[in-house]
């Protein structure tokens, strides 16, 4: 039997935002879970769907082979991973990771007593990389220094002052979280006093006041691919913010911003460009000059140009770095009004005009066209 898309599913559509994903698919999980549909194998087949369906779209890689190729996008590897196995052992799990974040760790039923709850990962942070138009066409290799924590090497990163480790916490008796009465419900919610780790530290280190890490500006190498722009993100994982005392380190994301250009603006895949030329270069034509990202280039202007007009130079512009097509080099013509004239090139310039209107308009056809569209108006508003 085909599978289901994923998105109808979890009741979703395709631009669904990553938290609204996880909402859409606890109240799923919560409806279908086995254990509140005893003996029902449509409700557990459901649910099946709904855990295959939030684990290729809660990955961002399997979710873009999945948009892109669908179900054999996620089953052939596309995207860093094969789809779902079908495996219902970890429903229990599943269900628990759903509770936690209702009632805390360790599901309704809580942790038992020596049992803590994993230490919090460490933050995602953030970095701005400026680049200019060219490295971010061509690709660079870059260092970079961000601030961010490291594991302190005075406690090994257990906040306890050396000689000294943390004690069980009495509040909650270790467990990392106490149940609160409210009604008729009874819930869990993180201890207070250890924050949910089961432990406190009665001596802290000195050096780290307890955190168990302390500030560092780190040096970090990042390969820029070839075709990045602005908004662009290169992630680089485990390079954030250490955890709490041990638990994994978040990840850095470095965001790209692409400054401006003083020559090209890019659009897309494509670069623009205005290119200057003398009224004589319009008029008579010939060969120009013009630049790009690979050097010098020529271009062939024929006779009677007129301004704004776009010559497109295949194959010149970016090459994306995701699609791998590359874009295309436009160039504007503008005609440059002279400046700066003297006495005897302003008669030579009265003689100029003076000679081309005694012609009547074959050499200005667009002005005779507009005088006559002009005329026309102004005669429809008299009458």
């Amino acid at each position: 039997m085909a599978k289901r898309d994923y998105y109808e599913v979890l009741g979703i559509s395709k631009d669904t935002a990553q938290a609204d994903l996880k909402k859409a698919y606890r109240r799923k999980a919560m409806k279908f879970h086995p254990d509140r549909n005893p003996g029902d194998k449509q409700a557990e087949v459901k649910f099946k769907e709904a855990k295959e369906a939030y684990e290729v779209l809660a990955d961002p890689n399997k979710r873009a082979a999945y948009d892109q190729f669908g179900h054999a996008g996620v089953e052939s590897g596309i995207g860093g991973g094969g789809g779902f196995s079908g495996d219902a052992s970890g429903f229990g799990d599943i269900f628990g990771d759903i509770f936690s974040d209702i009632f805390g760790a360790g599901g309704p039923g809580g942790p038992q007593k020596g049992q803590r709850r994993r230490q919090a990962r460490g933050a995602d942070i953030g970095y701005k990389l400026e680049l200019s138009l060219e490295d971010a066409v061509k690709g660079k290799q870059v260092e970079i220094q961000v601030p961010t924590t490291k594991t302190c090497d005075i406690c090994n990163g257990s906040g306890a002052k050396k000689g000294t480790k943390p004690v069980s916490c009495q509040a909650c008796d270790g467990r990392g979280q106490v149940r609160m009465q409210q009604g008729f419900f009874s819930i869990q919610q993180t201890c207070p006093n250890c924050h949910g780790s089961g432990e406190v530290i009665s001596d802290p280190c000195n050096a780290c006041r307890g955190e168990g890490r302390v500030k560092h500006t780190k040096t970090l190498s990042v390969k820029v691919p070839a075709g990045v722009d602005t908004g662009d993100q290169i992630r680089l994982s485990g390079e954030g913010d250490v955890g709490q005392q041990g638990a994994e380190s978040g990840d850095l994301y470095v965001q790209v911003e692409v400054l401006p250009h003083p020559i090209f603006k890019r659009v897309g895949d494509d670069l623009n460009c205005d290119m200057p030329i003398s009224f004589a270069q319009a008029v008579l034509g010939g060969d120009i000059e013009i630049p790009s990202l690979d050097g010098r280039l020529s271009l062939k202007i024929p006779p009677e140009t007129q301004s704004g007009k776009l010559f497109r130079m295949r194959g010149k512009g970016v090459r994306n770095v995701r699609t791998h097509h590359t874009g295309d080099l436009y160039c504007k013509i503008m005609i440059e009004t002279p400046v700066n004239l003297t006495s005897e090139q302003k008669d030579i310039i009265k003689k100029f005009d003076e000679s081309i209107h005694a012609g009547g308009t074959k050499h200005n056809p667009k002005e005779g066209g507009w005088k006559d569209k002009l005329k026309s108006f102004l005669d429809d508003l008299v009458t």
